[in-house]
């Protein structure tokens, strides 16, 4: 992937908040050029495309059969992830999204095969990976002996909430789903996941039938290493109190993060944990895209350990609508 004449050309699908970081940071780079843009509504992605003095696109279907493009960066409402990656991959173009890869694992598994097959890059945006936070945990993990619990808390409180793509089921997708980082998160730490039980609850928004004012979402999971840990992702209405907690216990001590603090507790007592700032992680990810795509540099991570992340979620899913703990097949996780 290093035979590109620079700068490399990519088109960006998505003119929201992701996006304009994703544009932000392939304008500042030298070794990437952004020829076009495309979003959902013509007349915001005219005023986007302006504001980078750049081209504006009818359609996302367009974009990806530009022949000036190399590159198509998606940043659009997870519900046309798997459509515009697929259209992308077909089209000779790699590939950088945002996660989810699709809202289905079937065709989050057909997409990863076709950029196999293609020989194309297809990179799965996990920047929670980058951050301080979880860079600060993993470098003192050993700190606390053999982990055995794990608990992450999100709690977003909107009053009102939004009528946003984020607040719609078949956009967004399951809440697990949509907000796949949460789990991420914790596969990263702990590896292969055995087991899954779930619940999650919804409020409608007004009379909106595909809309929801508010959610909250519980998973439990048991890890084949034998740690046990609880994910709640909550937002809207519904919510009183914005939480974002990260806790590992371990069998000599415990790592506990408290929105941008954190703390190493052992027998000696309590040590603050200085977390780095999570500013300018899509910055981060574009930089380690272009280092991939023109000097062979390995990313961060492969597009099969963002799906079986996507299928762990999915069993959450099928947990909470059937009420049974579901089991995990064994499946690539690297």
């Amino acid at each position: 992937m290093t035979n590109f004449p620079l700068p490399l050309r990519f088109g960006l699908v998505g003119t929201g908040y992701a996006a304009k970081l994703r544009a932000d940071a392939l304008t500042a780079d030298d070794r990437a050029h952004l020829v076009a843009v495309a979003g959902r509504d013509l007349c915001r992605t005219q005023v986007f495309s302006q504001a980078y003095g750049t081209e504006a696109h009818h359609s996302w279907r367009s974009l990806v059969q530009d022949p000036r493009i190399d590159a198509v960066v998606i940043a659009t409402v997870n519900s046309e992830h798997g459509a515009i990656a697929h259209a992308a991959l077909s089209a000779g173009k790699h590939v950088v999204v945002e996660y989810p890869l699709a809202l289905d694992v079937a065709v989050a598994t057909q997409l990863v095969e076709l950029a196999r097959v293609n020989q194309q890059l297809l990179h799965v945006e996990h920047i929670e990976l980058l951050g301080g936070l979880h860079q600060t945990l993993k470098a003192n993990l050993e700190a606390i002996g053999q982990p055995f619990y794990a608990r992450y808390i999100t709690a977003n409180p909107q009053h009102p909430a939004p009528q946003k793509w984020t607040y719609r089921s078949a956009t967004f997708g399951f809440p697990l789903i949509g907000a796949l980082s949460r789990l991420h998160r914790l596969i990263d730490l702990f590896g292969r996941v055995e087991r899954v039980a779930c619940e999650a609850r919804f409020w409608p928004q007004g009379d909106f039938t595909d809309t929801y004012a508010a959610c909250v979402c519980t998973a439990h999971l048991r890890f084949s290493n034998g740690v046990i840990a609880d994910v709640t992702y909550a937002k809207g209405e519904t919510i009183w109190q914005a939480k974002r907690l990260m806790e590992v216990q371990g069998s000599h001590g415990a790592l506990v993060f408290q929105g941008d603090r954190g703390c190493l507790i052992t027998a000696p007592g309590q040590q603050e944990l200085p977390v780095p700032t999570r500013q300018g992680l899509f910055a981060k990810d574009t930089a380690l895209v272009l280092d991939h795509l023109t000097q062979g540099h390995p990313l961060y991570i492969k597009p099969a350990a963002s799906l079986y992340t996507l299928q762990v979620a999915a069993a959450a899913q099928q947990a909470a609508e059937t009420g049974q703990v579901v089991a995990i097949p064994n499946s690539d996780i690297s």
